[in-house]
């Protein structure tokens, strides 16, 4: 399997890309595609003014694996914004994962059809009227009796669902390419995804019951109501798998266990890097010193961890910078290089500061009385 990092490509290619892509964010592409979308219900809408975020397949490149991202209904960062969803696509003979964003307009997402009013291409569920969001009672799932903006227009959804794919291009994949309204979309104010949504990704990540190979496409939660409550009656369960689904038996290992050193950064961004491992216990053999390397590790980890909130911050407030400014593809694709070099290197930087601790950390030889090792 060929996983690799999507760093640089030529301007030429780039703009073609990011014009169709969501956010203009190429993180990681994989050398075999994602399952098929599962089939489940809409949880109720859990008040006024949230909008619907479709579930989707995202790539954890330490578990070497997909895992499903429960579609949930989300407070938008700001009024009169709507969802983007992320897409995966056939790019240069591998699997290239797009963020998703808000934006004044619903973008290019690859003609995926995630339902619940993102049939491949817009947006039906609901739109903006003065500041105020009003639902499309026919595919979208609210309680009239508290929510009044409502309307009903009937949509005829003319895609193939038979299969649920859930990529673009490629065997098998959606045929769709971008209008030249989408790619005029591309070019203007967009925002990247809410904190509550980033939550929701971590906390989905972390499941290993989500993972594609453990559920083979029917994850044990595909939505909730709100972002990251996998438990109680507002988790709605895959109906079914949208196809049957195994990963490749031979999925060629982990390209990080390959590489000499230290391996490179599979994220774009700070806030994307996974949690820090929690302190082990040491064990030199010295009770003394096992108590102050223990100090030592929590101090180091706190450290890290705020190195890791002042990046994030950082790449947030570049992000928003960027966002109120007309600036074109070409500009906001270094940035996004910047960002993957930074996180890059700070990955690496805690890496080995973790390694230096754990080779400190390690027991004393044992030595026999003439002083030689064992």
């Amino acid at each position: 399997m060929q996983i690799r990092m999507v760093r640089a490509l030529w301007f030429g290619f780039v703009m073609l890309l990011i014009s169709s892509a969501s956010y203009g964010q190429l993180r990681i592409s994989v050398g075999f595609g994602p399952p098929a979308l599962p089939v489940y219900e809409q949880p109720l809408c859990p008040g006024d003014g949230y909008i619907w975020v479709p579930g989707y397949w995202a790539w954890g490149d330490d578990m070497d694996d997909y895992y499903w991202v429960p579609g949930t209904w989300v407070l938008p960062p700001e009024a009169e914004v709507l969802w983007t969803p992320p897409y995966w696509a056939w790019t240069d003979g591998a699997f290239v994962f797009y963020d998703g964003y808000w934006g004044p307009q619903v973008g290019f997402y690859g003609g995926i059809d995630y339902g619940f009013g993102y049939f491949g291409d817009g947006f039906v569920g609901g739109r903006w009227d003065r500041g105020h969001f009003f639902y499309n009672r026919s595919v979208t799932n609210i309680n009239v009796t508290e929510i009044h903006n409502v309307y009903n227009t009937t949509v005829v959804n003319t895609s193939n669902r038979t299969n649920r794919i859930s990529y673009n291009g490629g065997n098998g994949g959606i045929n769709a390419r971008p209008t030249p309204q989408q790619e005029a979309y591309a070019h203007e104010r967009h925002i990247p995804p809410a904190a509550t949504q980033i939550q929701h990704a971590q906390a989905a990540r972390a499941n290993p019951e989500f993972r594609a190979s453990s559920n083979h496409g029917k994850p044990p939660v595909a939505a909730t109501a709100r972002p990251a409550q996998f438990q109680g009656h507002e988790a709605v369960p895959a109906r079914e798998a949208g196809a049957p689904y195994n990963p490749p038996a031979n999925r060629g290992g982990n390209p990080r266990s390959a590489t000499n050193g230290p391996s490179p950064s599979s994220y774009t961004h700070a806030r994307e890097l996974p949690p820090l491992e929690r302190p082990s216990a040491p064990n030199t053999g010295n009770a003394k010193v096992d108590q102050k390397y223990l100090k030592q590790q929590q101090k180091m980890q706190q450290q890290q961890e705020k190195e890791r909130q002042k990046l994030q911050n950082q790449q947030e407030k570049e992000h928003q910078q960027f966002a109120k400014q007309s600036v074109d593809e070409a500009r906001r694709q270094q940035m996004e290089q910047r960002h993957q070099q930074q996180t890059q290197q700070l990955q690496q930087r805690q890496s080995q500061q973790q390694q230096r601790m754990q080779q400190r950390m390690a027991p004393a030889p044992a030595t026999r009385p003439e002083g030689r090792p064992r």
